[in-house]
């Protein structure tokens, strides 16, 4: 070979002549993710990951989101295997605290109530499938209605076993309107509910003993093996990060579990999540259909929860505040917050982050919980 051989096929090797324009606007989205998790501070545990992750898939040639490139390998490892988001459960779990929820069980209601946007939006694909032409089967429809319980992984283990190519898009949807309850919630708590009754104050919590929280993890899971099977994956994993946690036996697990663990799974998550960026995989019309569906199903569960807690002030002689009812996505603890901020706004000392929690975890096992269902009727 020539030297003019060999300095054409090192040009053509070079990123600039083999970059294709879907890869150059990928690579941008990832740009601007990190840009939303270092300037914005979205969500930036997931969002830089995944949007440098989403940078390393577009780079042409190199083939790193490939089945011999190293993000494929920690894909076909972890994330097709659906590992990953039971590993991120377990440290989830170590992390929560579910005395709220004990000490207030109506408040598990609200949890469940937040789902109906999961299957509301299931539905709504299904019908764009029908009669807008998108290319959404059952099992990309059950994957993308996932979406509205707010809850990233989640979202990816049910997507990943139906349908493993909308995992990038789902995954970015799910953890950007995680980062955006502050943004989102507000609005839709505000004009579902009066000043008054954002006004309303609630009795504190009483103390939960450390017998009910050590037999809590076991009754869920329990419950869980009887009737829905298909949930025992997430719902254990979660399950038993908390029962470590509360068992105050095994420190170092629990330590270990909610920090250097979650944190180490967490960070190849991302990167993978962010590999299924592929400008081939990405730029369809289906995305922009993910994208609209996934808030539509977010904007249902928030809006539901708030009915339900004004439903329940109805027949109940001890009102709630129905602020909390919006906690019932799994955002944890963020929708929690935003609960506590809303209602302060209307009460400088109406503090309803404890009473939001309750929902707030309730969520992350009706996420959980809605997911087995998907799989075991889609999958």
């Amino acid at each position: 070979m020539s030297i003019v051989q060999s300095i054409t096929v090192l040009w053509e090797s070079t990123g600039i002549v083999s970059m294709s324009g879907g890869e150059f606007i990928m690579i941008a989205i990832g740009l601007l993710l990190i840009y939303l998790a270092i300037g914005k501070g979205f969500e930036p545990l997931l969002l830089l990951p995944i949007g440098f992750g989403g940078i390393l898939a577009n780079i042409p040639v190199a083939d790193i989101a490939g089945p011999d490139g190293f993000l494929g390998m920690i894909d076909m490892v972890g994330l097709s295997t659906g590992i990953f988001p039971l590993l991120i459960f377990m440290g989830v779990g170590a992390m929560t605290d579910f005395g709220p929820l004990i000490a207030n069980p109506r408040t598990a209601l609200l949890g469940a109530a937040a789902q109906f946007g999961i299957f509301a939006t299931v539905m709504g694909a299904i019908l764009l499938s029908v009669y807008a032409g998108f290319d959404f089967s059952v099992q990309d429809a059950a994957s993308i209605g996932i979406i509205g319980g707010a809850d990233g992984p989640t979202a990816i283990f049910l997507s990943s076993q139906l349908s493993p190519d909308l995992v990038g898009a789902i995954a970015v949807a799910a953890y950007s309107y995680m980062a955006l309850v502050p943004i989102i919630q507000p609005p839709i708590m505000r004009a579902l509910t009066t000043p008054e009754q954002r006004r309303m104050v609630m009795k504190q919590l009483r103390p939960v003993p450390k017998l009910e929280r050590i037999l809590f993890p076991l009754v869920v899971l329990g419950l869980c093996i009887a009737f829905l099977p298909t949930a025992t994956p997430l719902v254990g994993a979660l399950m038993f990060g908390n029962i470590v946690k509360e068992s105050g036996v095994a420190d170092r697990l629990s330590n270990t579990l909610k920090s250097s663990f979650i944190d180490t799974v967490t960070i190849l998550l991302g990167l993978v999540v962010g590999s299924k960026l592929q400008a081939a995989y990405f730029l369809r019309v289906e995305t922009l259909g993910i994208v609209v569906l996934g808030l539509v199903a977010f904007s249902i569960g928030t809006a539901t929860g708030l009915i339900l807690a004004q439903i329940m002030n109805k027949v109940s002689k001890n009102p709630i505040n129905p602020l909390i009812g919006a906690a019932g996505v799994s955002a944890v603890p963020m929708a929690a917050r935003v609960v506590n901020k809303v209602g302060l706004e209307s009460n400088p000392r109406n503090f309803l982050l404890m009473h939001a929690m309750g929902p707030n975890v309730a969520g992350v096992i009706g996420s959980a919980v809605a997911a087995g269902v998907l799989l075991a009727m889609f999958g």
